[in-house]
C-alpha cells in the first residue's frame, strides 16, 4: 500500500510516516517546509512544495498512480499565532485545502484521512467529550478546522470521496525510536513550555489558573504521538469498511484520546515525578484564544479501528524529554526554528 502524506514533515506526519513504514506501507510526502523539517524526509519519497499547487499534485500522482489514500497533516496549528494572523490561518488551512481536495479528486483519490483536533468542541461541565459532543471553536485556529470539516462533510456526501476526520487530542512525546519529534525549538503548549523551563533554569508559567476545573488551571488529554500514528495506519488499513453502502456512509469522526483528562497542575507533578524534581511555576492570566479545555470519552476509535492508546501520560513526557536532549544532533540548531 502507498499513502501520500501531506504535511509529512512535520511532527505528527513525519511520524505517522514512520508508523506506515515500520508498517509496511510506503509514504510519499508532500510538504512546503514552511514549518517542517527536511532531515524527517530523509530516505522517503519527498516533494516540496504547497498543497494548493496543481501541478505538483499531479505530478505526484503521474509518478505515483498506485497511492491509495492521502492522509492531510498540512496545517498551521498556533493558537496564539491564529489570534494574531487569522487571514493567514483561513488561507492555508482552508482555502488552500479545498484547493487541495480539488486537485485530488482530478487525480482520482477517493480516499482521505483528515488531521482535525479536538479544540472545536464545546466545553462541558465535566469537560468530557465525544464524537456527538456540541462544536463551539474559540480560536481562529479551532475555527478553520471546524469550517474545512464541514467543507470535507459536504464534499464527501456527492460521493467524489470518502473522508475519515481524525480529531487529536493534545499530542506529546516522540517517535520511540527517535527518528522524528516536535521540531520547533519555542514550543507554545504546555509540556513543551515545562520543557523549555526545565532546561534554561527558568519558572514555568501557569496561563490560566480561573478555569471551572477540579484545581483551576486548563485540562488536557495528553496523548503520546506515536498512539496517534498507529491509529492512522489502523484507519488506512480498516478505510473501506468504515464506508458501508448500507447506510450509506461518506463521512466519518473519530476521536484520538486517552480517555483521561489532565489538568496542568496535575501535569506538573508528572513531570516532576519524570525528572525527580519540582519545576518552579507562577500563576499567570489566559492566553489569546485558550479554552478550559476537554478530554475524549467513548469508544468509537475503539470499535471502528481496533485502536485504544498503550503509552502513559510518563512515558509520553519522558519521551519529550529524550527528543529534546537529542534534537539539535538531528536536525540542527537553528534559532529560527
Amino acid at each position: 500500500m502507498k499513502v501520500l502524506i501531506a504535511g509529512g514533515a512535520g511532527f505528527i506526519g513525519s511520524t505517522v510516516a514512520s508508523a506506515c513504514l515500520d508498517e509496511g506501507i510506503e509514504p510519499v510526502i508532500l510538504d512546503n517546509l514552511v514549518t517542517g523539517r527536511k532531515e524527517f524526509t530523509a530516505g522517503r519519497v519527498f516533494f516540496e512544495g504547497d498543497i494548493a499547487d496543481g501541478n505538483l499534485i499531479d505530478e505526484i500522482f503521474a509518478a505515483h498512480p498506485d497511492i491509495e489514500a492521502v492522509v492531510d497533516c498540512a496545517a498551521l496549528i498556533v493558537v496564539p499565532e491564529s489570534v494574531a494572523q487569522p487571514l493567514r490561518y483561513y488561507t492555508e488551512n482552508v482555502a488552500k485545502g479545498i484547493t487541495f481536495l480539488g486537485h485530488l479528486a482530478r487525480n482520482g483519490c477517493h480516499r482521505l484521512i483528515f488531521s482535525s483536533s479536538a479544540s472545536i468542541y464545546a466545553t462541558g461541565t465535566d469537560f468530557a467529550v465525544d464524537e456527538d459532543s456540541a462544536l463551539a471553536p474559540l480560536s481562529p485556529y479551532a475555527r478553520t478546522k471546524a469550517l474545512f470539516e464541514t467543507a470535507l462533510e459536504d464534499i464527501s456526501s456527492t460521493g467524489e470521496m470518502n473522508v475519515v476526520s481524525l480529531r487529536y487530542f493534545n499530542p506529546i512525546g516522540a517517535d520511540p525510536k527517535m527518528r522524528t519529534g516536535l521540531q520547533v525549538r519555542r514550543p507554545t503548549h504546555a509540556l513543551g513550555k515545562m520543557i523549555e523551563a526545565h532546561r534554561l533554569g527558568e519558572t514555568f508559567q501557569i496561563t490560566g489558573v480561573d478555569w471551572p476545573t477540579r484545581d483551576g488551571s486548563g485540562i488536557r488529554d495528553y496523548i503520546h504521538v506515536w498512539d496517534l500514528a498507529r491509529a492512522h495506519v489502523q484507519a488506512l488499513r480498516r478505510f473501506d469498511s468504515l464506508f458501508p453502502s448500507e447506510p450509506r456512509t461518506t463521512y466519518r469522526v473519530i476521536n484520538l484520546g486517552t480517555g483521561t483528562g489532565t489538568t496542568v497542575r496535575e501535569l506538573l507533578d508528572a513531570f516532576a515525578t519524570v525528572t525527580g524534581a519540582p519545576l518552579p511555576s507562577v500563576e499567570t492570566g489566559r492566553r489569546p484564544g485558550d479554552s478550559a479545555g476537554a478530554f475524549s470519552r467513548g469508544e468509537r476509535a475503539a470499535e471502528l479501528l481496533d485502536w485504544r492508546p498503550s503509552h502513559s501520560l510518563e512515558e509520553g513526557i519522558r519521551d519529550s524529554l529524550t527528543w529534546f536532549e537529542k534534537r539539535d544532533s538531528i536536525i540542527g540548531t537553528d534559532p529560527q526554528a
